[in-house]
């Protein structure tokens, strides 16, 4: 009563009351099509959590509009809970015009329509109706739609992406954190786990993360020590249909996993989920913690779920018996007893609050059937919102960044100003690597920049500080800056593209590190399913502006060796560049770090000490930003276009070189240089010169990207080809020490090779390798 008063608490009931009969009525019409007489043949929200009211009513109970909540599939209670804690926080006229600036959306009017008796009433009809909107993929959904149940939030309230993919959340949430301690926000970052989700890679990969030392040791005090993530696993016992104690882990006791991570075990500590008033209690305590800096903590929420995992599924697994002892003790009904008891209210008031809300819920679905009978989703709205194609130079404009020294004072800085800024003299002449300026120059100089603009970029990756990189980019760097912008992460990738993600949500923007290739793989979930994917789904709200920078390999070791370019264009949502000139380093890197959109930039490590070659004024000084989508012709011809994609282009310049001294054949050499977005009109326009067209990666031929390309102009180009595409790429065999690069990857005599057996006869050209069809059917036949 102290703490929060009569009102405060009854409102803790209040709020479960909402949150079980919302996902009550959903659960109903999962299963029967039908809630109070209202029908409903759409697919709505399967993935529930009946029972689970106080733990997250009782965490919303301790939290503000500055904290920030991130969640899994099943979140719907989640987001209710911390939408209606932030209406009380932010008060009636904060929220009324946060609701204003929401006009152009259509679910303040439905919130209006349906009635409201005070101002408070209207903003729970927002988000009521806004969440059920977004169950059916409606326009006037809190996400136009375009989340859906499992992904639904509302970041004006502090309600964060919640993921379906179990444990996802966890890196988003500490990317967040990191925010708020680099540049110093208030708040706390929650990530609500499963218990199932305890077990995931990218969870351990971010308590790791989160529990580095650095924070006290090497970042200033003025930082505020380790990030404020508060890792919450509601453990309702059970994954899907299997237990986790007894059956998928080793523990019976989940908290005990802390003590695994740090010295202080996470402040670990396992609370009643069915007492809002404990959890509520616990995050009060643990808040001073994480606003001290001596997180993370985790707390093992104890609750229970009576749904099944979804509403198709045999619920064999568990007895009747079980939900029925869990049942008995209602969080509802015993939090309840105890305000009558202590006259805070009453049973009829109770009574009341449930008609009441039901009857609203009545209204609101109602509209939103008649609205989803109306379908108002189509592609072109995914269209106008998967990017934000933004520049903006800096996300935090009145605030200047904090740099350990001037720019030009940098010895880096100093050094690459020696140097030429073009590989050739006066005469033609190839100039000395040392005395040249190389492509991991442009790197820097692009890097460097938008440290001095914008003082939100933070990066961070393996040997990003002391070391200067695995390949010395960001060499001096260190000098310029200080230790919470640029930092070593562990040898988590998962969780080191995952923070980049959150902490591009949470209003910054992040330079992140892979380093090699090959490596996507470990953040597969991160690449595929979060890093492009959260502009579209938050309908536009949200921006990433997150650039992942990865090295790609040559032979040497099978695990550093492989191009997955391919893998990267292939995912909807994110933009992939690919330069292979020191001009356009640092052009396309200082595009990617101006932008709002996540890109993943390769790097091929055989060019990082190539010189400029095209460019004859050289690398131009000052800040400037390569056209973004725009091939580049680099050679011009007339008789085959030869369209290349990083280092391969320098090889394409070669054969291009034997195919006009001795063979008199004129080719076109174009430098695709981006894989998404790609404009390929100067690519059709010069096959509508040459008629062929030979492309070049150093991608495996299986999958690679320049199918695609190759497909796509020959269906614009068909009447004027000579001859079908050619696509050239690395042999499709498994990478192994003993391969050389003429083994492995398209070299100058395998690419003129290639143009006499398949495309033209070269008069005289003795083949060294097999290039022919029928070589190709032997290796599809074999699987090579």
């Amino acid at each position: 009563m102290a703490i929060y008063g009569a009102e405060g608490l009854f409102a803790v009931l209040y709020d479960m009351i909402v949150v079980r009969e919302f996902e009550s009525m959903l659960w109903q019409l999962a299963t029967t099509g039908q809630w109070q007489g209202v029908s409903c043949d759409q697919p709505v929200a399967e993935y529930l959590a009946l029972g689970q009211e106080a733990a997250v009513v009782g965490q919303a109970l301790e939290l503000g509009p500055d904290d920030l909540v991130f969640g899994s599939h099943r979140s719907l209670g989640q987001v209710l809970a911390k939408s209606l804690s932030a209406i009380r926080a932010l008060g009636p006229g904060p929220v009324a015009a946060l609701l204003e600036s929401e006009r152009e959306a259509a679910t303040l009017a439905q919130a209006e329509a349906i009635g409201f008796g005070n101002p408070v009433e209207l903003s729970e009809n927002f988000v009521l109706f806004g969440l059920m909107a977004e169950c059916l993929g409606l326009k006037a959904g809190l996400n136009q739609g375009l989340a859906g149940a499992s992904r639904a939030h509302f970041p004006p309230f502090g309600s964060m992406p919640n993921s379906a993919t179990p444990g996802a959340c966890a890196p988003l949430a500490l990317g967040a954190a990191l925010f708020k301690r680099i540049n110093r926000r208030p708040g706390i970052v929650v990530a609500n786990l499963g218990d199932a989700a305890l077990a995931a890679g990218p969870v351990w990969e971010t308590v790791n993360f989160a529990s580095m030392e650095q924070y006290h040791s090497l970042w200033p005090a003025s930082a505020g020590g380790r990030p404020p993530l508060l890792v919450t696993v509601l453990n309702n016992f059970y994954g899907l249909g299997s237990r986790t104690v007894g059956e998928t882990t080793g523990l019976d006791v989940l908290a005990r996993v802390g003590a695994g991570v740090d010295p202080e075990a996470m402040h670990a500590e396992r609370i009643d989920g069915f007492n809002p008033l404990a959890v509520a209690n616990a995050m009060r305590r643990k808040r001073e913690l994480l606003e001290g800096g001596a997180g993370p903590v985790l707390l093992d929420v104890v609750t229970y779920r009576y749904n099944g995992h979804w509403p198709g599924e045999n619920p064999a697994y568990r007895s009747q018996d079980e939900i029925a002892q869990w049942r008995a003790v209602d969080p509802i009904e015993t939090y309840g007893e105890l305000l009558v008891h202590n006259a805070i209210t009453t049973r009829t008031a109770v009574e009341e609050v449930r008609q009441g809300l039901r009857e609203r819920l009545t209204k609101l679905l109602r509209r939103a059937v008649e609205a989803a009978a109306q379908p108002d989703r189509d592609a072109a709205l995914v269209e106008t919102v998967m990017f934000a194609g933004q520049r903006v130079e800096s996300l935090d404009p009145p605030r200047k960044p904090e740099l350990s020294q001037p720019l030009n004072d940098n010895s880096r800085i100093r050094a690459i100003q020696a140097k030429s800024r073009r590989g050739r003299d006066d005469d033609g002449r190839p100039l000395s690597k040392l005395k040249t300026y190389q492509l991991r120059d442009g790197l820097f100089e692009a890097v460097a920049h938008r440290f001095t603009i914008d003082p939100t970029l933070a990066a961070w990756g393996q040997d990003n500080r002391d070391c200067g990189g695995a390949f010395a980019v960001y060499r001096g760097l260190s000098d310029l800056a200080p230790a919470q912008r640029l930092f070593n992460a562990p040898f988590a990738p998962a969780a080191v593209v995952g923070a980049g993600i959150g902490y591009a949500l949470a209003g910054g923007r992040a330079l992140v590190e892979v380093m090699y290739d090959d490596l996507l793989g470990r953040a597969g979930d991160e690449l595929l399913n979060q890093a492009g994917s959260w502009r579209a789904w938050s309908g536009g709200r949200l921006r990433t502006p997150l650039v992942i920078r990865c090295a790609v390999g040559v032979p040497g070791s099978g695990q550093h060796a492989q191009d997955w370019s391919a893998l990267a264009a292939r995912v909807p949502g994110l933009k992939v560049y690919y330069p292979a000139s020191p001009s356009d380093a640092k052009g396309m890197l200082g595009l990617a770090l101006a932008g709002c959109d996540p890109v993943v930039l390769l790097e091929a490590q055989s060019l990082y000490d190539k010189a400029e070659e095209f460019d004859r004024a050289g690398v131009p000084l000052g800040h400037y930003e390569t056209e973004e989508g725009q091939p580049a012709v680099r050679r011009e011809g007339s008789d085959l276009t030869i369209v290349t994609l990083g280092p391969t282009l320098y090889r394409g310049l070669a054969a291009a070189e034997t195919l006009q001294e001795s063979h008199d054949v004129s080719a076109e050499v174009i430098d695709l240089r981006f894989l998404n977005p790609l404009d390929l009109e100067p690519v059709v326009a010069s096959v509508r010169k040459t008629g062929r067209l030979l492309l070049v990666s150093d991608e495996a031929e299986r999958g690679s990207s320049l199918h695609r390309v190759a497909n796509a102009v020959q269906e614009a180009a068909f009447d004027v080809l000579d001859s079908a595409p050619v696509v050239l790429g690395a042999r499709n065999l498994v990478v192994t020490p003993s391969l050389a690069a003429s083994d492995l990857f398209p070299q100058v005599d395998t690419i003129l090779d290639a143009i006499h057996q398949r495309i033209l006869s070269l008069e005289g050209r003795e083949p060294g390798s097999d290039q022919s069809p029928e070589e190709l059917l032997r290796r599809q036949r074999l699987g090579i």
